[in-house]
Formats: structure tokens, sequence, C-alpha cells
């Protein structure tokens, strides 16, 4: 009998201590995922432009192709190169994040770029042959895009975990990963139907509010469409601008963190208390997203030059 309540002790507290690790991985998620913001808006700005002039009915279906190709790229590539490295070359993961935070500010000076000029840099796509064609074209550019995005928002959740155990870690870092790809993809599906569910509201609601409602939605879409293009693009650049400020300090090279830290203390203390810690966040984020954005038009030229180098020695 003593031997049984011993047994029964030991699985309530391996129990426990599971339940504490769940807990532990859940919390870790969470907090590394909201780290990675940045790159989750502009992922969720990004995708709804790849259904664009697709028929409705396979709007949905397009979506989920594509939010399921975001899950391989997460879990099935990112994830264990993520633990390889954790595990075998950790000194590698700040070189690899700085070089995300590049690659934010290179795609944000690139997107101000074409604000700036309409129709820089693109060229005349072949077209598709049918629409069977023009879908999987999409889906499968979605997701290319998809994974460079993935790897820079797991990386940015890897370096924001603290756990040590391997499978925790994995864990923290899979359902975060699968956390934000759902929170993404379900709002790309609310955003890509919500003209239709105008329509119908505008066609046969029995109220006439809720047809002026459906109207206003259908009418506002594309101005909304374009307001969260341009929140991705603002917080592309502020998240890649704090990535590279962090990096260069961790490399040694304190400028310029310190002077953005200066600046922003500086505003802080001009303002009443009350304020004072949201108007260092704004300056803090506001300076981030400048100098991302200069160092994305530095990327920007280099890679142009690259390229046109290369394209005139293939002539």
């Amino acid at each position: 009998m003593s031997g049984l309540l011993a047994l029964l002790d030991d699985v309530a507290a391996i129990a426990k201590l599971t339940a504490t690790s769940l807990d532990d991985v859940a919390g870790q998620a969470a907090k590394a995922g909201s780290k990675a913001a940045g790159a989750v808006i502009d992922d969720a700005a990004m995708t709804p432009r790849f259904v664009d002039g697709i028929p409705a009915a396979r709007e949905l279906p397009m979506v989920a192709k594509i939010a399921g190709g975001s899950i391989f790229n997460k879990l099935v590539i990112l994830l264990p190169v993520a633990l390889i490295l954790s595990s075998f070359a950790p000194w590698a993961i700040q070189p690899l994040l700085t070089l995300g935070g590049l690659y934010l500010g290179y795609e944000g000076a690139e997107k101000v770029m074409h604000w700036i000029r309409p129709g820089h840099g693109e060229e005349a796509a072949p077209r598709a042959r049918d629409a069977a064609e023009l879908e999987e074209r999409r889906v499968s550019g979605a997701i290319k895009t998809d994974f460079i995005l993935s790897a820079e928002i797991m990386t940015i959740i890897l370096s924001a975990l603290t756990i040590s155990e391997i499978w925790m870690k994995g864990a923290a870092l899979g359902l975060a990963g699968v956390g934000i790809t759902l929170v993404v993809y379900g709002g790309v599906a609310l955003i890509v139907k919500a003209d239709d569910v105008g329509l119908h509201l505008a066609r046969v609601g029995r109220l006439g509010i809720t047809r002026a409602a459906g109207r206003a939605l259908v009418r506002g879409m594309p101005g909304f469409l374009t307001l969260l293009a341009t929140v991705g693009t603002l917080a592309m650049l502020w998240v890649g601008g704090s990535i590279i400020t962090h990096g260069l300090h961790s490399f040694g090279l304190d400028q310029p963190g310190q002077s953005i830290e200066a600046l922003a203390e500086t505003a802080a203390h001009a303002v009443p208390g009350a304020v004072q810690g949201a108007v260092k966040w704004l300056v803090t984020a506001l300076c981030d997203g400048v100098f991302g954005l200069a160092v994305g038009f530095v990327v920007l030229g280099v890679v142009t030059g690259v390229m046109r180098l290369f394209g005139k020695g293939g002539h």
C-alpha cells in the first residue's frame, strides 16, 4: 500500500512538473511571439495581394493552402534549423537576426520607393494559361515570400526565449509559430472575404442600417487594405531598425542605439509623467524606423547596383 501511495505521489509530482513546464512553454511562446509583431503585421498586410483578382470561390482555399505552406515552412524547415543553431551555434543567432533586420529595412525601403516612384523595379510577369495555373503561381509565390518572413519571425522568437531545455524551447518555438500563422491567416481570410460579406449585406439585408453597413464595408475595404499595407511597412521599418541597432550594440558598436535612447529620454522628460512612457516608446520607435529606412535605402542601392552589374554582364 505504501508503495502504491509513493507511486501516486511520484505521478502527481510529474504531472505538476509537466503542467508547470507547459505553462512556461505557453508563456514563453506568447511573450516571444509578441516580439515579432512588426514582421507579423507585414505578413498579414502582404498576403491579401496574392488573392487579388482570384474568383471569390477560390479565395479561402488559396488562403488555406498558403497557411499550410507557412506551417510547413515554420515547423518542418525552420524549427529544426533554429534548434540546431541554438544548440551548436548560438553565436550565429544574433548575426542572422541582424541580417533579418537588414532585410526588413530593405523591404521597407523598397515599398517606400514604390510610393515615391510607382512601378519602380517591376517587371511584367508571363501570363498564366488558365485560372488553375494563376492560382498555383500565386500560392507558390506567397509561400516563398512567407518563408523569408517566417525565417525572420522564428529567429526573433528564438532570440527572445529564455528557457534552456531543448524540448521546451522547441515546443515554445513551434507553439508561437503555429499561433502566429493561425492569427495571420485567420485575419487574412476575414480581410479577403469582408467585401463579399458587405456585398451580401447590401443586397439582402432586411434593415436599412444593415444594407448601409454592407455598402460602407464594400467602399471601405480598398482604403483599409491601403492602410494595412502602410502600417505593415512602418512596422517593418521600426522592427528592422530596432533589430539592427541592438545587433550593432552586441557587436560593440553602441551608436546609433545610444543616441536614440538619449533622444527618447530627453523627449520623455519634456512631457508630464503620466505620458512619459508612451512618449519614450513613440520617439524610440520613430527613430528606429527612420534608421531602418536609411539602412534599407543603402541596402536597396547595393542590391540594385549588383543586379544591374550582373544584368549588364549577361548581355
